[in-house]
């Protein structure tokens, strides 16, 4: 393994690190609806678990309800049943063929509580940066042991791994700011 590669599997992972971490501030509820906060809501579908997203149309309806259409007349009830059972704190209702997600309005309290959970997964994904930064070189280090390559090689490595590792970490903290402003805008 060349530094060069050392150095493109580490970005990749850490740009991994961030796509997995915007993920996750996807599923935190602000007070606007986003249909990918039902994603982690699994609906029994004749004996296998499936995510929401594959047994029905997932809609905005307006700008505080989220509409799901499942794909069978069937399936209306175990929906509704498995939204609410989620612990998203969502009541649904059925209207004929589509199901209703209004989102509650957000107390003060509740927006502090999510401010906290979003600080906190964008210190854990700071960590997995930093943990592929020194991942990353320690190979680099391992190469110049093994006489793979300079010291000198080492050296501006270091320099462009930790380059790397601060723009990441400054895409987080953008992120981690932007989610704070829509928690406390609605």
């Amino acid at each position: 393994m060349s530094i060069a590669e050392v150095r493109q599997t580490a970005e990749h992972k850490m740009q991994q690190s961030v796509e997995s971490f915007k993920s996750n501030l996807a599923k935190v509820r602000t007070g606007r609806p986003n249909p990918q906060l039902l994603d982690t809501v699994h609906v029994d579908y004749y004996g296998s678990m499936l995510p929401l997203s594959q047994v029905a149309n997932l809609t905005l309806l307006d700008a505080r309800t989220i509409g799901v259409a499942p794909w069978e007349k069937g399936m209306g009830a175990k929906i509704e049943k498995a939204i609410r059972e989620s612990d998203l704190g969502l009541n649904p209702s059925s209207q004929g063929d589509l199901i209703r997600v209004p989102m509650p309005p957000m107390t003060e309290e509740r927006r502090k509580e999510l401010t906290k959970v979003v600080r906190g997964e964008g210190e854990s994904a700071k960590v997995a940066i930093r943990n592929l930064r020194r991942d990353a070189n320690e190979t680099v280090k391992k190469l110049v042991k093994d006489k793979l390559a300079s010291e000198d090689d080492e050296r501006r490595s270091t320099e462009d791994i930790q380059k790397l590792t601060d723009r990441m970490i400054n895409e987080v903290d953008r992120l981690v700011a932007s989610k704070e402003q829509d928690i406390m805008a609605v």
